[in-house]
C-alpha cells in the first residue's frame, strides 16, 4: 500500500492552507489541485500577478480569503465556512533575521496564532463530528545550537531565536492537541530551497548575485557568515513529505531533510560553479553586519523515521538544486527582471 492514504490517493476533499502565496504553500496548493483537491488559502491581500519579487506565488484554482493569522475570529470564521478536511499551517514570520528585527510578532503571528488555529481545527471538528486533520509547519530551530548532529524527533527543544522559540510553542502546542484527540502532526522542516525563494533569503541571494555577476550586472556580492551548516533540501520533496505526514495512518511528528549538510560556502562555490566562475572570492565580500546574532551549530536532520515509516526519500541533490536555483535566475536576468530589483 501507498505510504499516502486515500485522503490523497483516492477521494479529493477540501484543504485550507496558511502560508498558501509563499515557497511551501504555493508548491502544495499546485499538488492537491492536481489531484481534484479544492484548495482554500489564507491571505492578508490577494496577490495580484502570478510571481513577483516579495516571493508570492499566485496559484490558479486557489480560492483566497482574506485574513491575519493574529486574528482568532479572523481564522475561525474562515474555517467554519469552508469545513477543510485538511488544515497546513505554512504562514507565519518567515525569517530567523526578521525574527530579531520582530520578536513580538514573531511570538504572535508563528507561536500563539498557531494554538488559535489548532483552537478552531478542534472546534470545528467537535461541531461537524468529522475528522478535520492538521499539519503545522515546524522547524529545525527548534533544536538552536544542537549538541549532536544528526538531529532526531528525540533531540532537545533548545532554541536560540525568537523564531526558534515562537516554533516552539507551536510544535508543543500541536502535542496537547494531539493528545486532545486532534490529528495533529508536525513536519520538522530543514533549510529547502526552490526558485520561489523570497529574495531575502541567503540563498536566493548568492543565487541571484551568482547570474548577475555572470551576466556583468553586479560587481561583488555581499555576505555574512560562510561557515554556517545547514542541511539544504527541495521545497517540492518537502511538499510531498507534509503530505505524506498529514495522511498517514496515525499522527505524529516526522523530521524532514536530506541528512547532508552543507556550509553557506558550499552554497557559494556550487552557484558560482554553475554560471563558470571558479575564483568566486574575487567576487564575494564578507560583510560581518550580515551575520545573524546567533547561527545554529551543524543542523543535519536524520530521515530515518519519515523514511522507514512513510517510504519518504529527498529526490534532489545539492549541486543540482543549486544549479536549478541559478539558471532561474539567469532566466530572470534575460527576461529583464532581478531578484535585486
Amino acid at each position: 500500500m501507498s505510504p499516502q492514504s486515500e485522503a490523497v490517493t483516492g477521494a479529493a476533499g477540501i484543504a485550507f492552507i496558511t502560508g498558501v502565496t509563499g515557497q511551501d504553500g504555493s508548491y502544495l496548493a499546485e499538488s492537491l489541485l492536481s489531484r481534484g483537491w479544492e484548495v482554500h488559502g489564507l491571505v492578508r491581500h490577494v496577490p495580484a500577478t502570478p510571481h513577483n519579487n516579495e516571493g508570492e506565488t499566485a496559484v490558479e484554482g486557489v480560492e483566497y480569503h482574506l485574513g491575519d493569522l493574529s486574528q482568532p475570529k479572523e481564522l475561525s470564521s474562515v474555517l467554519e465556512s469552508i469545513k477543510p478536511d485538511l488544515v497546513f499551517n505554512l504562514g507565519g514570520i518567515s525569517s530567523v533575521y526578521q525574527s530579531w528585527q520582530q520578536p513580538y510578532e514573531t511570538a504572535l503571528v508563528s507561536g500563539a496564532s498557531v494554538v488559535s488555529m489548532l483552537e478552531a481545527t478542534w472546534q470545528l471538528q467537535q461541531a461537524t463530528g468529522k475528522e478535520v486533520r492538521f499539519l503545522q509547519a515546524s522547524s529545525a530551530e527548534l533544536f538552536g545550537e544542537a549538541k549532536s548532529s544528526p538531529q532526531n524527533e528525540m533531540t532537545p527543544i533548545r532554541p536560540v531565536s525568537p523564531y526558534g522559540a515562537a516554533k516552539a510553542l507551536a510544535h508543543h502546542a500541536v502535542g496537547v492537541y494531539r493528545g486532545r484527540g486532534l490529528f495533529a502532526a508536525s513536519a520538522i522542516l530543514y533549510n529547502h530551497e526552490s526558485m520561489r525563494r523570497p529574495a531575502k533569503f541567503v540563498t536566493r541571494k548568492i543565487t541571484a548575485g551568482a547570474a548577475a555577476i555572470a551576466a556583468g550586472k553586479m560587481d561583488k556580492l555581499a555576505l555574512g557568515n560562510l561557515n554556517a551548516v545547514r542541511d539544504w533540501g527541495w521545497a517540492p520533496d518537502f511538499v510531498d513529505a507534509m503530505e505524506r505526514i498529514i495522511n498517514a495512518a496515525a499522527p505524529d511528528d516526522f523530521v524532514v531533510a536530506t541528512g547532508i549538510s552543507h556550509s553557506v560556502q558550499d552554497f557559494v562555490e556550487a552557484a558560482f560553479a554553475a554560471v563558470g566562475i571558479e575564483n568566486w572570492r574575487a567576487v564575494v565580500e564578507l560583510d560581518e553586519s550580515l551575520a545573524r546574532p546567533t547561527d545554529a551549530a551543524d543542523m543535519r536532520g536524520d530521515i530515518t523515521k519519515i523514511s522507514s515509516e512513510l517510504g519518504w526519500r529527498p529526490s534532489m541533490d545539492f549541486k543540482s538544486l543549486v544549479a536549478a536555483m541559478v539558471r532561474n535566475d539567469q532566466a530572470l536576468l534575460a527576461r529583464g527582471c532581478s531578484s535585486h530589483s
